[in-house]
């Protein structure tokens, strides 16, 4: 008899993120839902991630109705949503009790599973928002963001498997983001997590295939005990997205284990997402095929496409392979941190800016804040001479205490700003939309009446200008004599940076 291997569809959220910049609309997803909802998944990744941020940044829609429209549409599923622990949905750390109140209100709204994740793997990032899904009697996933370093070796991942358990997690993600996780690391490492924590943890396994090699990955960690993989349907799959459900359900075929998928209802699935696709062609990620280099890099394949665009509006294309060779120069100096949202945009662009300006001879204030201890504590120490230019910079001190133990308590002042708002209906959500994205909001909560915009190409124009939904791009103008100002916008806020002709 064959074990079953459960299977999560990414389709309806890190599919579209991964490939299409997050602008899929939820009218091209809601068709779709139903056969997701009788396929026979164990969850359909729906919400969560950069999805909240493109909603109301560029579909004008509401990232909390389309979770309760998800909710609607699949009654028999799970719903899942990534959460940044401590970030929430929004770049920076929040508060504790900011933190309670989002977990509250998704769990109500509909959600079912978080996977909750810190940048940098620092567990006390992840701590509160545990608390908070445990308290709701939702699904509480602890999160491992998979790198490579001299530093991070297996060991250290299974004792921090061991420590999430600990917590009570019900279940362990193993999350490439990059498709670093090579076959061998991928057994040894749910192997290690299944002795030390027992045959009972449940763990589940996230891979991009951006490398070429995460379907093996796959069948090794299954091979080792995974009970979950995670997939996205073949229409929405490989580049710098991840493996197709499809391929999934075949390659198991005869090996003693098997998934409960219908592939009569894949097929739909797949079909119906081979007609939307096309439609967001201005959006595509151009690294389709397989990128090896991202061993070396290790930068998400979505982080390289963000960074090519800002240094061709910059003047700067034929410079990619220098920032390229530069990105695991300033990650060392940070204390090699993973490459997730969203240290891989704070590094990403500094490597930009020490290409473009000299090393360090401009940085920015996110960056500063990483050599701080602002967003938690790296796996290895920081460049000392890094470190006084952070501080010179930021015009504060190193801090090895957990980030939101600084805060003060700001729901209530949150919730103020939020009610003056044009357009804020005075609901906990809205107010949790402009705690997330303060810049955004005001424009989104003014507008929000007028209703959802698609902005594919049979809403919009071929080749309409956008930028990453991530914040990871940049605008600026092409070089001219004299100095140039380029501006570069990481999460929700911007640098003006003035750059002398060379």
């Amino acid at each position: 008899m064959s074990r079953v291997v459960d299977i999560t569809e990414l389709a309806l959220r890190d599919g579209h993120q991964s490939l299409l910049a997050t602008r899929m609309a939820m009218e091209d997803m809601a068709p779709a839902c139903a056969d997701i909802d009788q396929a026979g998944y164990w969850s359909v990744e729906c919400w969560g991630g950069a999805t909240y941020d493109s909603c109301i940044r560029y579909l004008n829609e509401d990232p909390w109705e389309r979770l309760r429209s998800f909710r609607k549409l699949l009654p028999n599923s799970r719903l899942q949503m990534l959460l940044r622990g401590q970030n929430l949905l929004g770049y920076r750390h929040y508060e504790d009790t900011v933190v309670d109140r989002f977990v509250e209100k998704a769990a109500e709204n509909g959600m079912d599973v978080f996977r909750v994740f810190d940048a940098l793997n620092d567990p006390r990032n992840l701590a509160r928002a545990l608390e908070a899904v445990r308290r709701t009697g939702k699904h509480a996933q602890g999160t491992i963001c998979y790198t490579i370093s001299p530093l991070h070796t297996v060991e250290r991942f299974v004792d921090m498997a061991a420590r999430l358990r600990d917590w009570g997690c019900d279940s362990i993600c193993i999350k490439d983001m990059a498709a670093l996780l090579r076959p061998q690391p991928a057994y040894d490492l749910v192997k290690g997590i299944k002795e030390k924590c027992g045959a009972d943890a449940r763990v589940h396994v996230h891979v991009h295939s951006t490398t070429g090699v995460t379907m093996v990955s796959l069948m090794w960690a299954i091979e080792a005990g995974a009970d979950v993989v995670d997939s996205s349907i073949s229409s929405l799959s490989l580049g710098p997205g991840h493996n197709p459900t499809e391929a999934v359900v075949e390659m198991l075929e005869g090996t003693g284990y098997a998934t409960k998928l219908d592939k009569d209802r894949l097929l739909k699935i797949k079909e119906h997402f081979a007609k939307v696709r096309p439609r967001y062609a201005e959006f595509e990620s151009k690294f389709l095929g397989v990128e090896t280099e991202i061993f070396d890099s290790q930068i998400p394949g979505g982080m390289i496409s963000n960074m090519e665009s800002q240094l061709k509006q910059q003047g700067a294309g034929d410079r990619l392979k220098e920032v390229l060779a530069e990105v695991p120069k300033v990650r060392k100096d940070a204390g090699y941190p993973p490459l997730v949202t969203p240290s891989s945009q704070i590094v990403g662009t500094q490597a930009v800016f020490n290409v473009l300006m000299g090393r360090y001879k401009a940085m920015t204030g996110e960056f500063a804040d990483l050599m701080l201890g602002y967003y938690g504590e790296t796996i290895g120490p920081r460049d000392e001479k890094v470190v006084e230019l952070a501080k010179a910079h930021a015009k504060k001190e190193l801090i090895t205490t957990r980030p939101a133990d600084l805060l003060k308590p700001e729901w209530e002042e949150l919730r103020t700003q939020a009610l003056a708002l044009p357009g804020c209906d005075g609901s906990d959500e809205d107010v949790l939309t402009y705690a997330m994205f303060p810049q955004v909001a005001p424009k989104f909560l003014a507008s929000r009446a007028e209703g959802p915009k698609n902005v594919s190409r049979k809403a919009a124009p071929a080749g309409a200008a956008q930028a990453p939904a991530d914040g990871s791009g940049a605008a600026g103008k092409k070089p001219v004599a004299g100095p140039v100002a380029y501006k570069v916008t990481i999460g929700d806020r911007s640098h003006q940076v003035t750059v002398e002709p060379a």
